[in-house]
C-alpha cells in the first residue's frame, strides 16, 4: 500500500536541497499500550519545539542507542539476543542493543520499567525519589543501563516486548534513525513518572482519538508514528498487541520525497 502526505512548502524546499545523506542511527521505540475505558490507550509525548529532530511532534518513548546498550552483562530473560537479530533483521550485537534500548528509553521517557528481580516478575511502583533520580541520571548518560539494572539486581524482560515495525528516517534529514519499534503492555502496579526533558507535553491517548486531533490538525505526527496508531486501533485489547506483533512481517520502511503535479509528498511504501 502507498500512502502520500502533502509536505508544508518550506518544508519541501528544505528536502529539494538535499546535500550530502547521513547515515542514520540506529534507535528503539516502544509503543507503551494499556486498556482504557473507551478503548487501547497509548503514551504519546509532545516533542519539545526547540528540539532539532522532529520538534512539536507526538511520539512514543524511544531514542537513538547508547554505546553501552551493548552491554553483554545484562541478566536477561526472554528471547535471546540471536532470536531477537533474526526477528529484527540485524547482527545480534545490534539487537542485544536495541532491546536494551527500548527498555532504557522507556524508562527515561516515562518512567515505566520493563524489567524485575526475576524472571518471572516486574518491579512494582517507581516513582519514588530514588528511582527517579536513576531516571535523570540515566538521561543524562551518568549512568550505564547495565550499571543500572547490576546495582538494582534486576532482569532485562525483555519477553515483555514484541517487534512491530522497522522504520529509517528520510534521506533529506540531516538527522536520520534507523529505527525499530516494538510494543509492550504497561505492567500492572506501575504507572509513569514526570514528564521527560525532551517533552512538553504527555499524556495517555485513546488511539482513535489522538488520530482525530491528528486529522484535525490539532495534533501532530509523523508518519512512523500516526501509520502504527493506526494499525493498533484494530486490536480488541493492549494485550492483542503481543499476540498480534509475531505475525507481522518486518520489512525497512524508509518515505521519501515524490513531486506530484507541482506538489510535494512524502510516499511511503508499506509492507
Amino acid at each position: 500500500m502507498t500512502m502520500r502526505v502533502p509536505m508544508p512548502p518550506s518544508i519541501a524546499e528544505h528536502a529539494t536541497r538535499q546535500g550530502e545523506v547521513a547515515t542514520p542511527r540506529d534507535a528503539a521505540t516502544v509503543v507503551l499500550l494499556r486498556d482504557g475505558t473507551a478503548g487501547v490507550e497509548a503514551y504519546l509525548m509532545r516533542r519539545q519545539r526547540s528540539m532539532a529532530f522532529a520538534p512539536g511532534m507526538y511520539v512514543f518513548p524511544g531514542g537513538g542507542v547508547d554505546p553501552r546498550d551493548s552491554d553483554t552483562d545484562v541478566a536477561w530473560a526472554g528471547p535471546s539476543p540471536q532470536a531477537w537479530a533474526e526477528r529484527l533483521g540485524c547482527s545480534t550485537d545490534v539487537a542485544r542493543a536495541l532491546v536494551c534500548a527500548a527498555v532504557r528509553e522507556t524508562y527515561e521517557e516515562s518512567g515505566v520499567l520493563l524489567a524485575g528481580p526475576d524472571p518471572d516478575s516486574v518491579v512494582d511502583d517507581t516513582s519514588d525519589a530514588d528511582w527517579q533520580a536513576d531516571r535523570v541520571a540515566l538521561e543524562a548518560h551518568t549512568l550505564a543501563f547495565s550499571d543500572f539494572l547490576r546495582r538494582r539486581s534486576l532482569v532485562l524482560r525483555t519477553d515483555l516486548l514484541a517487534a512491530w515495525a522497522h522504520w529509517i528516517t528520510p534521506g533529506f534529514e540531516p538527522r536520520r534513525f534507523d529505527t525499530r519499534f516494538f510494543v509492550a503492555v504497561l505492567p500492572e502496579g506501575q504507572r509513569v513518572g514526570t514528564l521527560a526533558a525532551e517533552a512538553d507535553h504527555a499524556s495517555w491517548m485513546l488511539l482513535t482519538a489522538a488520530l482525530d486531533s491528528v486529522d484535525a490538525g490539532d495534533m501532530a505526527m509523523l508518519p512512523p508514528t500516526s501509520v502504527t496508531c493506526r494499525e493498533l486501533t484494530e486490536l480488541p485489547s493492549a494485550a492483542a498487541a503481543l499476540d498480534v506483533a509475531p505475525t507481522r512481517r518486518i520489512v525497512p520502511v524508509e518515505p521519501r520525497l515524490v513531486e506530484v503535479e507541482g506538489t510535494y509528498y512524502l510516499e511511503t511504501e508499506l509492507p
